[in-house]
């Protein structure tokens, strides 16, 4: 996944890509002749790119115009579709829809902020489950208590690394947005907010036997201190020194 930021009046000349990719206009517009047909995007709506799709690129009134991309590869489609002969392609170049702006956004947002990969394929998944392409996603099926248990299981159990979300829908027999919606349903958090909690209680177990910060953050699964301070300020409202100290 690669992502792109630009503000710029420049006009790009006719151009493929060898990737899906997905963005939003931040600012000013663009037009542009797509192998869709003519194209039109202004602040606010999402524009969609399709491999080996000849596209150029003009900003409106020869004004700047601001906008992101992310660039996905074919991989990353394959635990949400199933197409031997092709790879779903977007059906719409340009898209006002204010909830796939909120998708791509999270994704985007949590990918500039370092977000973990769990967290990054929780927020793929739901937005390419909501940006409309050519092939019809598996309906949601309902899933056993046995695999989510499982996967429930194997985030408790403090992998190094943590499983992926495509590999824990896998085992369920599920597509990644399936396993996340039925994840979230049957233990009331998606997976990744759920291990978040997990590793913030075996946190507050090793600071609780007087282990150094630095010692419990990376015994605890966090990447480093800051990144468990960050996390107890967030759903404790205190910093894990201060939990520590008001343990002793």
């Amino acid at each position: 996944m690669t992502l792109v930021a630009a503000h710029t009046r420049r006009s790009f000349a006719r151009h493929t890509h060898a990737v899906h990719g997905i963005g939003v206009i931040d600012a000013g517009g663009q037009t542009s002749a797509s192998g869709r047909g003519p194209v039109q995007a202004v602040r606010g709506e999402v524009i969609t790119v399709n491999p080996g799709e000849v596209h150029d690129g003009i900003p409106m009134q020869g004004e700047k115009r601001r906008w992101r991309m992310v660039y996905l590869d074919a991989s990353l489609w394959d635990q949400e579709y199933s197409v031997p002969a092709s790879m779903p392609e977007w059906v719409r170049p340009v898209l006002q829809d204010a909830w796939v702006v909120r998708c791509f956004d999270a994704l985007f947002a949590s990918a500039l902020g370092g977000a973990d990969a769990l967290a990054l394929e929780e927020r793929l998944a739901v937005l390419l489950r909501h940006a409309p392409t050519n092939v019809e996603p598996p309906l949601s099926a309902p899933a056993t208590t046995g695999p989510l248990a499982r996967a429930r299981q194997r985030l408790a159990d403090e992998e190094t690394p943590p499983p992926s979300l495509a590999e824990l829908a896998r085992e369920a027999g599920l597509s990644r947005y399936q396993f996340l919606r039925a994840f979230t349903a049957a233990f009331g958090l998606p997976p990744h907010a759920w291990a978040q909690q997990q590793r913030l209680a075996r946190a507050e177990h090793r600071l609780a036997r007087g282990e150094a910060l630095a010692e419990a953050a990376t015994g605890s699964g966090f990447a480093d201190q800051s990144h468990m301070t960050r996390a107890f300020r967030r759903f404790r409202g205190y910093t894990p020194g201060q939990y520590a100290a008001g343990r002793c």
